[in-house]
Parts: structure tokens; C-alpha cells; sequence
């Protein structure tokens, strides 16, 4: 359960972004490039993205609107896009080559809407996806969902491929420092909304130096 309920935030996210009209191919080479395993667009495809849609509501309606996808990716349920599954999603999967790197489906940006031209930097791609599982990971321990940082560091690294060399969620807060942390948090919160309200527990560390190792 714990990685099911980063992973959330983290795709969202990414939606988020996508309906900004941040490009979705840059998005996930913006993540891959920072150390994660695969693109949180292309693991929506692969999980299927009617998944997504039914679990986001149930993890709303226990954990609050920061779980929810952006309002206008509903319409991909309309347009009946799954994914990989049914080969309609936001990439192309009609090819039978499967050399090189999948296209994304234009048709998926006048779908939803939106224009790929925002240039918003890598940076802070990463930075926005990344904090959100962060920031998760620390309301799962002060919730008890977890026993120890150290129990979710390694459910990341090894469940989910949180960039190891990062350390983990919790190796991370306390490299970087939880005060800094906690400033990001709130700048971004200012910018996007509640969405990136910082953990109490960050705040309490942020405040005391504490760490978490």
C-alpha cells in the first residue's frame, strides 16, 4: 500500500504538468534522466490508464483532492484510451518495429486540449514529481503506514525505482536538509496549490534539524 500511494502523487503529478503543456516525451526523459527507472507518463500507459482513473477516486475520497489526476483526463476515459492494453494511449504502439523510442500520439494534446509548448525545466520537472513522492513518503511514517524511514527507503528503491543513488525518500529529506525541503514544498504550494502542502513532520524537522537517520 505505501508504494501504491507515492506512486499516486507522483503520476498525478506528471498529469498535471501535461495538461500545462509540458511535452509528454520531455517529461519522461526529464525523470529517467534523474535516475528513475521508466517515465511516469509511459508507466501510466503500461499500467493501464482506466486503472488509474478508478483507483485515483478511492485514494481522493481516504487521502484528500492532492490525490486526484487533473479534471480534463477524463476525457481519455471518454476516448476510450487504456494504454498499452488497447494500443490507444499517449504513445503509439501500431508500429510493429519496436526499435528506438516510442512516439507520442499527437492526437492525445488536441484530446485534452492543450498546446506542448510550455519549456518548463528539467529541473523542475523532477523536482515537482520528485517532492510529491517525498513528501508522501513522510505522511505515510507520521501515520504509522510505515515502522521506519529505513523500511521506506527500501520499499522505494527496490518497489518502485526511486534513483538509488539518492538513498531513498528519507535518505534524500535528510542530504538535502528537511528545512530546505520544507521551503520548496511551500514555494511550490504557493505556485500550484494545496496539493504541495508540506508533511507536519517535515515542518516539526525543519524547525528542531532534526533527521531522520
Amino acid at each position: 500500500f505505501y508504494t501504491s500511494r507515492i506512486l499516486a502523487p507522483f503520476v498525478n503529478e506528471a498529469g498535471h504538468m501535461v495538461a500545462e503543456g509540458v511535452a509528454i516525451d520531455r517529461l519522461d526523459k526529464a525523470l529517467k534522466k534523474a535516475g528513475f527507472p521508466v517515465g511516469p507518463i509511459t508507466l501510466l500507459d503500461e499500467v493501464g490508464i482506466d486503472v488509474g482513473t478508478k483507483i485515483a477516486p478511492i485514494l481522493a475520497e481516504s487521502f484528500g483532492e492532492r490525490m486526484l489526476p487533473p479534471k480534463l483526463f477524463s476525457k481519455l476515459e471518454q476516448d476510450d484510451r487504456k494504454g498499452k492494453k488497447n494500443k490507444r494511449g499517449f504513445y503509439l504502439y501500431s508500429k510493429s518495429s519496436k526499435k528506438g523510442p516510442k512516439e507520442v500520439d499527437q492526437s492525445i494534446y488536441s484530446l485534452l486540449g492543450v498546446t506542448p509548448s510550455n519549456n518548463l525545466p528539467d529541473e523542475r520537472i523532477v523536482e515537482r514529481c520528485l517532492l510529491q513522492m517525498v513528501n508522501e513518503s513522510v505522511l505515510c511514517l507520521q501515520e504509522g503506514i510505515l515502522s521506519s524511514p529505513r523500511d521506506g527507503d527500501i520499499g522505494a528503491i527496490f518497489g518502485l525505482g526511486f534513483p538509488p543513488f539518492l538513498g531513498g525518500p528519507f535518505r534524500y529529506v535528510d542530504s538535502v536538509g528537511a528545512k530546505a525541503i520544507v521551503e520548496k514544498l511551500e514555494g511550490l504550494a504557493t505556485q500550484y496549490g494545496e496539493r504541495f502542502k508540506p508533511a507536519s513532520r517535515l515542518v516539526e524537522m525543519a524547525e528542531s534539524g532534526d533527521t531522520f537517520y
